[in-house]
């Protein structure tokens, strides 16, 4: 069976600045080395296994300097679509100056990407702050709003005509839940009440930079990067509905509900499958990452389906897997593909596919060690090798579809 999917059809895949480029400070590269930080790792037995360097982006895949190399591998490798993020405090290391060396390198990437006819999707915030706006307080304070808008003005105003696809923020109640909730990520703190102003304030963010860009370039696209779960109740019972209800209302709806008015599509980043059974969390896990991420491609479709309400054109922003040795990579690339013809085929407007990631990077708060890229990258020569999966899902792009 053959699975072609529409004309024009976007394939390619992601980064973001901070964990590829190196180089860079900004309030998370400050926090990788702070006492805090340092003690997190030493009481946890899973982070306690790997070295400290680990936890230090550092040079990270050195991207900045590389990407004229990566890009031209994108190339090769089929992909007409690059998903990366602008990394904030190269734009605005102080509040108010704007830099042109950093407006002037992603100039460059920008012409890069347009050489090698690859289409861009521009993060404009992916989880970072300058270190002047974490110290007012980051998304916790109001001000960030306006800051954000400016910020945001500024990179369109400049690279507007280069760039169809603007994501304002990548994945507000990961941060949000992760920092103010969780916290496990910087600024670390335990606050419902803090995590709701947050998840409001960058709700709010969203809605003011989509006002600022669109009234800069009226026919450029405006959309967030959401990640949506499948939730599933286990043989349709009552007991696993209820969760699952309750789930998909405050998880994967809220916020996009808050936006709905203002973005032009939807970017979905989708990893987790979550089945209620006897109404708690019970998933089988038959197959995972090496996060341990249960591997589940089927419910690419059904989160798919629940987008297709809001009749927005969808756009695949991150997928992918922490995959070492390369073993489930392409499995799970075409599985995650036949699916996503399958939501075509129902109805969905899916209209383009970005994997995560291009490159090996630095994986947050688990370091070096989780290997998601595409490309191979060695840490200590930033050598790139394409990995056989890569080869595979470039045949896919390439031939716009897969034969079974």
């Amino acid at each position: 069976m053959k699975y072609t999917f529409p004309e024009n059809f976007l394939w390619g895949a992601a980064t973001s600045s901070y964990q590829v480029e190196g180089g860079v400070h900004n309030d998370w590269t400050q926090w990788e080395q702070s006492p805090q930080r340092l003690r997190d790792i030493e009481k946890d037995k899973f982070l306690k296994k790997y070295p400290k360097e680990n936890y230090i982006s550092g040079q990270a895949a050195d991207h900045y300097n590389r990407f004229e190399e990566d890009f031209a591998l994108a190339k090769e490798l089929g992909h007409n679509a690059m998903r990366f993020s602008i990394e904030w405090s190269r734009i605005e290391p102080e509040e108010g100056y704007f830099s042109k060396k950093g407006l002037k390198h992603y100039k460059k990437v920008l012409e890069t990407l347009k050489k090698q006819e690859i289409e861009p999707f521009v993060t404009l915030w992916h989880w970072t702050l300058p270190i002047w706006l974490a110290e007012k307080g980051g998304w916790q304070n109001k001000e960030t709003i306006e800051h954000f808008a400016r910020y945001c003005e500024k990179v369109v105003e400049s690279f507007g005509e280069n760039v169809r696809f603007w994501i304002t923020l990548n994945e507000p109640e990961i941060y949000a839940g992760m920092a103010y909730l969780a916290g496990t990520w910087p600024p670390q703190k335990r606050s419902p009440i803090t995590y709701l102003t947050v998840l409001h304030n960058l709700a709010k963010g969203h809605k003011r930079a989509y006002e600022v860009i669109r009234e800069t370039n009226k026919n450029i696209q405006v959309g967030i990067a959401k990640n949506n779960f499948y939730f599933e109740a286990y043989e349709n019972r009552l007991i696993n509905h209820i969760p699952k209800k309750i789930a998909d209302w405050w998880w994967n709806d809220y916020f996009l509900k808050q936006i709905k008015d203002h973005q032009d599509f939807i970017g979905l980043n989708h990893y987790f499958h979550m089945q209620f059974k006897k109404g708690l969390p019970s998933n089988e896990n038959k197959k995972t990452s090496d996060l341990r991420w249960e591997l589940h491609p089927g419910s690419i479709f059904h989160t798919l389906e629940g987008l297709r309400k809001y009749k927005k054109p969808v756009y695949i922003t991150e997928n992918g897997l922490a995959d070492a040795r390369d073993e489930k990579r392409a499995w799970f690339i075409c599985e995650t593909v036949k699916n996503m013809h399958k939501a075509i085929e129902r109805g969905v407007d899916l209209r383009g596919y970005l994997h995560w990631s291009l490159l090996d990077n630095f994986e947050w708060d688990k370091g070096f060690w989780p290997r998601f890229g595409l490309i191979e990258v060695d840490r200590q020569t930033q050598k790139r090798t394409v990995r056989s999966s890569a080869k595979f899902y470039g045949e896919i792009c390439k031939r716009n579809g897969i034969d079974e």
